[in-house]
């Protein structure tokens, strides 16, 4: 009984201190907690802790040996489409002491050119002698991308000390989708029947995820925060198949040495489907924040 009874007063100091507005001054009269009206910036903070861990384990800055805490929701910061690396934006603003609204953005496009020299074909006949270099034609590869992250949320705060309380929820969605081009310069002939691609379509990616969070804010310095937050809730992820376009020779029955060029477009790959309730399974999202008027 003793022990419900501090569990009940507990929550009601906790539900006391979630109507505080909490203002902490530091030497310097500075205001160390977000206030109403803050606009707030919040940073991934892996790359900081891989950094520490690399100092303290001797590997370098540049080493890639910590892995660091994961985002762990459906903003990976993952690119789309190539694969890349990308950054999710995540900023917050005030509406009052105890309640904000949160969101994140991510909109994405990107391209990759590689251009090769290859002999022309068919050869001369003569083949040039030596110095004279063989004739040479390009064979244009293009890779381009297009990744696109939304999100959304409210965040409630308690707590007036420097270590604040959060929870809430948010709504994220995200698109993307990736394709490569080939371009030759050796049309198809006869003396070059080889079938070839001429455009890879990456499977269109779509994700949602609603899910829930409750974490800490702790105030290392007037304005500072360092975050750390478990989430659960919904995610589904879907990948199509992809689309491979390949051209061919089809040599004429009727007319010798002529024909023509078609093109096949087929699926390929693996389609892939995601669905999870759950909570997040590779750690806490940790994060930098920045609170300014």
């Amino acid at each position: 009984m003793k022990k419900h009874v501090l569990f009940s007063a507990a929550m009601v100091a906790a539900m006391s201190a979630s109507a505080q507005t909490g203002e902490i001054t530091s030497n310097r009269g500075e205001n160390w907690l977000s206030q109403s009206g803050d606009w707030g910036l919040t940073f991934d903070a892996t790359p900081l802790l891989n950094y520490a861990g690399n100092l303290f384990n001797g590997t370098g800055a540049s080493s890639n040996t910590n892995g660091g805490v994961a985002l762990n929701n459906f903003f990976s910061s993952v690119g789309v489409g190539n694969g890349s690396e990308g950054v999710v934006i995540g900023g917050k603003k005030l509406i009052d002491a105890n309640t904000a609204y949160r969101g994140r953005v991510r909109i994405g496009f990107g391209s990759h050119k590689d251009t090769e020299l290859v002999n022309v074909v068919p050869a001369p006949n003569p083949a040039p002698a030596y110095p004279n270099p063989m004739p040479q034609v390009e064979d244009v590869t293009k890779e381009g991308y297009m990744a696109v992250q939304l999100g959304a949320g409210i965040e409630k705060r308690f707590g007036s000390t420097r270590v604040v309380g959060v929870y809430g929820g948010e709504l994220n969605f995200g698109i993307g989708s990736g394709k490569t081009t080939y371009e030759y310069g050796n049309a198809l002939s006869n003396d070059n029947q080889n079938s070839r691609p001429t455009e890879e379509k990456a499977g269109s990616a779509m994700g949602f995820g609603l899910n829930g969070f409750i974490g800490v804010e702790w105030f290392a310095a007037p304005k500072i925060s360092l975050s750390g937050e478990y989430t659960w809730g919904l995610s589904m992820n879907n990948t199509g198949h992809t689309e491979v376009t390949t051209e061919y020779w089809v040599p004429s029955t009727s007319t010798p040495n002529t024909g023509s060029v078609q093109s096949v477009t087929v699926e390929a790959g693996t389609k892939h489907s995601d669905f999870s309730i759950d909570t997040g399974v590779s750690g806490a999202r940790i994060g930098v924040n920045f609170y300014f008027q």
